[in-house]
C-alpha cells in the first residue's frame, strides 16, 4: 500500500494501517525530510491557531508544549519525534515526488509514477498531499522582471536580507499576519497590499512553565482534560460557522466584539482603522489569530494599500490606480491552491477516466475520502473536510481510520478493491452543498470556493463527522 505525503496526514494513515495489521506500506514523500506544512512553512513568526493541546496526534499527546499556541520548529519537532516513537519514519521514501497513478483493472493494482522515470505498483493508494501544499503566485504582468529578491512565504528565502530593506508584501492573510509583525521592526520600509481586510481576533496564548510540564506528565488525565475542554471550545465555533446552531449569531458576535475592540485599541489613525475594517460577514473568510498585527501595522514606516495590484516592475510594484512602490524585497502572502485538489498529480482511474476531469467543476467525495470510478484510491483531508475551526487532525484521524478499515477488510477477503457507488456519492454531495449554502461560507467570495462550489469545508462538528466515519457502511461501496 502507498500513501503520498508525509505530513500529519499521511504518517498518521501509515499508523492507523499498521494498527489494523497492515504492514506492507510505503511513504512516499517529494521532499527531502517529512513534515509537511510544517517543514515547508519556516518564515519568521510562523505557528499554529489551534491551540497545541488539541493540535496533535490523539495516540502521542505531548506534555511539554512550550506554549498553548506552538511556534512552527516545536510542531515539526513534535511531528518528527511521535512519527519516530511510533516506528513511521522507516516507512518513509523520500525525495518521490509522484508525477500520475493509473488504475490497472486486470491486475487490481495502482501503478504509481515519479519524476524521476521510476513505477511502482501499489494494492491500494492514499492522498495525504493536502490542501495547503501548493504556493499560489499570481500571474500579474512584469512578475518576472523583478529585479530584487521575490519570494512566497511558504519558500521563506532566509538567506535573503531585510534589514533595513524596503519590503513589498502581497497578501494578508494566515501567513502574512504571522510574518509581517515579526520582520516589522527589520525593515525601513513595509508596504503591504491589502485586497481583503480579515478579522484578526486576540490570540489567548500562554506560556506552558516548568509546573505545567510536570503536572501533565505526572497526571496525564489532566492534560487530556485541557484538550477534551479545548475541543468542545472549537466544537462550538465550527457548530456557529456552519448556521446549525441557536448560538451562531451571539457567539459570532461576540467574537466580532472582540475584533472590534482589538482593532480600535491597536490603531490609532482613524483613516488606517477603516481601511482595515471587513466588508463581508465576520466567518465568512478565515477569522485569524493574532495579538501584533494592527500594531505592526499602525507604524510610521509601514504602509497599507488597499488598491489591487496591476503589476510587478523592475524596482517595485504599480497598483491599478497609476501609483508606484518602490522595493527591494518582495513577499508573495498569496495562500495555496486549496480547492485543486491533487492537481500536480495525473490520476486515471477505471476504463481511462480522468480525475481532473471528473472536478473540473469543483473537487468532490464520498466522505472527502473516496471517488466512484477511482477504485482503492482514498484522500485524506480531501474535498469538504476542512474546518473553520478546531483541529484538522481530528478530521484527519477519523479519515485514516475509515481508509484502514477498508484495507483490513480486502486483505481478509476474496474482494481486491471497492470504491464508492454513484447515487451513494451524489447524495452525499448534494447533502453536503444544501447545508454549505446555509452557512456562513455562503455569504462573500472566499478560497473555500471553486466556482459555486464551496470545495473545501465540512458543514459540521468534528464529532458528527467522526461518528460518522467510525465504521465503513459496506452497503455504501461497490466491491469488486
Amino acid at each position: 500500500m502507498v500513501i503520498v505525503g508525509a505530513g500529519f496526514g499521511g504518517l498518521g494513515a501509515a499508523r492507523a494501517l499498521r494498527e489494523q495489521g497492515i504492514d506492507d506500506i510505503t511513504v512516499l514523500e517529494r521532499a527531502e525530510t517529512v513534515g509537511g506544512v510544517w517543514r515547508d512553512n519556516t518564515y519568521p513568526g510562523a505557528a499554529c491557531d489551534v491551540p497545541s493541546p488539541l493540535y496533535s496526534w490523539s495516540w502521542a499527546l505531548n506534555p511539554t508544549w512550550s506554549h498553548r499556541y506552538s511556534g512552527q520548529a516545536e510542531i515539526l519537532d513534535y511531528l518528527r519525534r511521535a512519527a519516530g516513537d511510533a516506528g513511521l519514519l522507516d516507512l518513509v521514501r523520500t525525495g518521490q515526488d509522484v508525477t500520475a497513478a493509473s488504475w490497472d483493472q486486470a491486475t487490481a493494482t495502482w501503478r504509481i509514477e515519479t519524476s524521476d522515470g521510476t513505477a511502482s505498483e501499489a494494492d491500494l493508494v492514499v492522498s495525504a498531499v493536502g490542501q495547503l501544499s501548493d504556493p499560489v503566485v499570481p500571474e500579474l504582468p512584469g512578475r518576472s522582471s523583478f529585479t530584487g529578491s521575490a519570494f512566497h512565504s511558504a519558500q521563506w528565502r532566509h538567506d535573503v536580507p531585510l534589514d533595513g530593506a524596503r519590503v513589498a508584501v502581497v497578501g494578508t492573510g494566515a501567513s502574512a499576519i504571522q510574518f509581517v509583525p515579526a520582520i516589522a521592526d527589520r525593515v525601513a520600509a513595509l508596504t503591504v497590499f491589502q485586497r481583503s481586510a480579515p478579522y484578526v481576533v486576540p490570540k489567548p496564548d500562554t506560556e506552558y512553565r516548568r509546573g505545567h510540564h510536570r503536572l501533565f506528565e505526572r497526571y496525564p488525565a489532566v492534560m487530556k482534560g485541557e484538550r477534551g475542554s479545548t475541543f468542545h471550545l472549537t466544537e462550538l465555533l465550527n457548530r456557529a460557522l456552519s448556521g446549525d446552531s441557536m448560538l451562531e449569531k451571539p457567539l459570532l458576535a461576540a467574537v466580532r466584539q472582540a475584533w472590534r475592540a482589538q482593532l480600535r485599541l491597536q490603531v490609532k489613525d482613524p483613516a488606517l482603522r477603516r481601511r482595515l475594517v471587513p466588508d463581508y460577514p465576520i466567518g465568512c473568510k478565515r477569522i485569524l489569530f493574532s495579538n501584533d498585527w494592527y500594531r505592526a501595522l499602525d507604524r510610521d514606516h509601514v504602509d497599507v494599500v488597499t488598491e489591487a495590484v496591476a503589476a510587478v516592475e523592475p524596482t517595485g510594484v504599480r497598483t491599478v490606480d497609476g501609483s508606484r512602490y518602490e522595493a527591494d524585497v518582495l513577499i508573495w502572502g498569496t495562500g495555496f491552491a486549496a480547492t485543486e485538489f491533487l492537481r500536480t498529480i495525473e490520476v486515471t482511474g477505471r476504463d481511462g477516466l480522468s480525475l481532473h476531469d471528473v472536478w473540473k467543476g469543483g473537487a468532490t467525495a464520498y466522505l472527502g475520502i473516496g471517488v466512484p470510478g477511482f477504485p482503492n484510491l482514498f484522500c485524506v483531508y480531501g474535498p469538504n473536510t476542512n474546518l473553520g475551526g478546531s483541529s484538522i487532525i481530528g478530521m484527519m484521524e477519523a479519515q485514516a481510520s475509515w481508509i484502514a478499515q477498508v484495507a483490513r477488510r480486502i486483505a481478509d477477503s476474496r474482494h481486491r478493491a471497492f470504491e464508492v457507488r454513484p447515487e451513494v456519492a451524489e447524495r452525499y454531495d448534494t447533502e453536503l452543498q444544501s447545508r454549505l449554502s446555509r452557512s456562513v461560507w455562503a455569504a462573500c467570495d472566499n478560497w473555500y470556493r471553486d466556482g459555486g462550489r464551496i470545495t473545501t469545508n465540512w458543514p459540521g462538528r468534528v464529532g458528527e463527522y467522526r461518528d460518522r466515519l467510525s465504521r465503513v457502511v459496506w452497503a455504501d461501496l461497490v466491491a469488486s
